[in-house]
């Protein structure tokens, strides 16, 4: 049932993306990176196992690519062409990679095929709104800012997929236990 509520955020709350692109796409992205955590609390508070089940690590990947699909639909409707370019070629990247992913199970394809579309989405988005002037407007500003949200990405995937720690362990640990009590 815990996994179920997680399933229903993770398709509910990325709509908000079409409403409000900047709050809808960080509300989607803490959700996705939450999901264990909330999982778990959800699970504790209800007296269940925090467990997921079998089948959320064959969807996790395919809600990803859902609120993606919606964060594409506001990136195809961007005024600035090299970004928008940027971004959907990003969106296709990584969707080749997680098709790859699911057809081999290697997981360190996923370092290969980084969602790096999720962080230039963020970028021009807090760019508009907060600092035009780091909008890039040629194709070396793109290549530039492109660089400069990978070298986190890939440490990111890097550590996710290529070593497969778990970070969630450690928010868990941190903050869901003492507060819930475990």
């Amino acid at each position: 049932m815990p996994a179920l509520i997680v399933i229903g955020l993770r398709l509910a709350l990325p709509l908000t993306i079409l409403r409000w692109p900047l709050a809808g796409g960080v509300l989607a992205m803490v959700v996705d990176a939450l999901d264990v955590v909330l999982v778990d609390a959800i699970a504790r508070a209800v007296g269940q196992p925090p467990e997921f089940g079998p089948f959320y690590a064959q969807i996790d990947k395919w809600l990803d690519l859902y609120y993606l699909g919606l964060e594409l639909i506001v990136v195809r409707r961007w005024p600035e062409l090299l970004p928008r370019r940027a971004a959907t070629g990003l969106f296709a990247w990584r969707l080749i990679g997680v098709i790859l992913f699911e057809i081999t199970a290697y997981r360190p394809l996923l370092v290969v095929f980084p969602n790096l579309f999720e962080n230039l989405y963020l970028y021009v988005l807090v760019v508009r709104r907060w600092f035009s002037w780091l909008m890039p407007r040629t194709v070396a500003q793109t290549l530039l800012v492109l660089v400069v949200l990978l070298i986190p990405k890939l440490i990111q995937e890097w550590v996710l997929h290529w070593e497969e720690l778990h970070p969630w362990q450690w928010l868990r640990e941190t903050f869901v236990v003492p507060i819930l009590g475990g």
